[in-house]
């Protein structure tokens, strides 16, 4: 049985797949021609990258890139939230795989990474958090 094309039927197309940059947004819609886009694993640590794509396709080639104060309060922020919700040790424990990507291209912080990777306990994260921001604040 061969089916026939329904012309009130639509079906948006959505595109995903290594898209970690704004210009990979705008070369896929494009290319493909899809009704948007996914980001999945970009995200991860890195929630900016939603309001960098918005902005590139506003026309601004040029946006903000979050300094330290800023990425040490959105990873408390989803730490404590990841804490709230699943509770201390899976909480701590799915933060994990989110630090590296807070702090991606900080130069020296291997030391700082491993303690966020190992500790078990909310404080010492908080702390070393603390510690980080203290480091590598740009004192102006």
């Amino acid at each position: 049985m061969k089916l026939k094309n329904n012309p009130r039927i639509t079906i948006p197309v959505f595109g995903n797949g290594d898209v970690d940059t704004p210009q990979k947004v705008v070369e896929m819609k494009n290319r493909y021609g899809v009704d948007g886009i996914m980001i999945g694993r970009a995200s991860i640590g890195y929630p900016w990258i939603f309001n960098q794509v918005k902005q590139y396709l506003a026309g601004n080639t040029s946006y903000p890139v979050p300094g330290i104060d800023e990425r040490i309060e959105v990873c408390r922020t989803h730490l404590l939230k990841s804490v709230e919700w699943k509770g201390n040790v899976l909480g701590i424990l799915e933060m994990r795989r989110h630090y590296t990507n807070y702090f991606k291209g900080m130069d020296h912080f291997r030391d700082y990474r491993v303690k966020l990777v190992t500790s078990n306990h909310l404080d010492e994260l908080l702390e070393t958090l603390e510690l980080i921001k203290e480091k590598y604040s740009v004192v102006v």
